[in-house]
């Protein structure tokens, strides 16, 4: 969504690329507890308990029901397991990551249907049954000024710094593999459709994605420090419902 320079109506929604990006940020205090450049992997949780810190649950604002998030056992691993209808929240982790050093991420995801519905180009569409999103920090400074008059607007209502660009990774429904473009929302959020449609669903998939040149491709410069990663699903538009598993997500160096 774009950031309108107005107050919010009452019980308008905070737009959602906002609140995603702010996600990240909310979590940043318990950075410390992971190693910079790692990302705390779910397979060495125990199946049933809560999702390791520094992963943490982010609801948002507006949005009547939120994600379940729980550690299950599958093919003898511990993953995470999102489960959402009519919902969204996301699973946020903070991270320092140099993407000229490390710019490969990599997890493996599982979807139980997708999202008919889903569709990047329309607001209405903005659902996925998983999403990944990389969250960088990205000098303000450096951005037109309309741009930096919404950031600023945003940092000061929600009273925090904000990441001002990011890239979320979907399996989507309406566009192809390989697609992408701004979110309906802001195009400070760039969408990549990774995987697409039905004839996957049920399946482990290996997802490598080199999130320098991801960005690069996207925003035309290269690519500043990573600052935070989250995972989700997403629901709340199309009023569906889905499942979708993560394996462990890691940074490595290119090839």
């Amino acid at each position: 969504m774009k950031i309108r320079m107005m107050p919010a109506k009452p019980g308008a929604r905070t737009p959602r690329g906002l609140v995603m990006l702010l996600a990240a940020v909310l979590a940043g205090a318990a950075v410390a507890q992971a190693a910079p450049g790692k990302l705390t992997p779910f397979s060495q949780a125990a199946p049933g308990g809560e999702p390791p810190p520094p992963w943490r649950h982010q609801t948002l604002p507006k949005v009547e029901r939120e994600n379940r998030f729980a550690l299950v056992e599958d093919g003898g691993h511990t993953v995470l397991q999102v489960s959402s209808s009519s919902a969204a929240s996301t699973l946020v982790h903070p991270v320092t990551v140099d993407p000229a050093r490390t710019p490969v991420l990599t997890w493996r995801w599982k979807v139980s249907n997708v999202v008919a519905g889903s569709d990047f180009m329309r607001k209405s569409g903005d659902d996925y049954a998983a999403r990944v999103y990389v969250l960088f920090d990205y000098p303000s400074e450096r951005l037109p000024l309309v741009d930096r008059v919404k950031i600023a607007l945003a940092r000061s209502l929600h009273g925090t710094e904000l990441p001002t660009a990011a890239i979320a990774y979907v399996w989507g429904n309406a566009q192809a593999v390989g697609a992408r473009g701004p979110n309906p929302y802001t195009d400070r959020v760039h969408m990549v459709v990774v995987e697409s449609g039905i004839a996957r669903t049920g399946q482990w998939l290996e997802v490598r994605r080199n999130v320098a040149a991801d960005f690069q491709a996207a925003f035309g410069e290269p690519a500043p420090p990573v600052v935070g990663v989250a995972v989700s699903a997403d629901t709340d538009n199309t009023r569906e419902a889905v499942t979708a598993w993560f394996g462990d997500l890691r940074f490595e160096a290119g090839e």
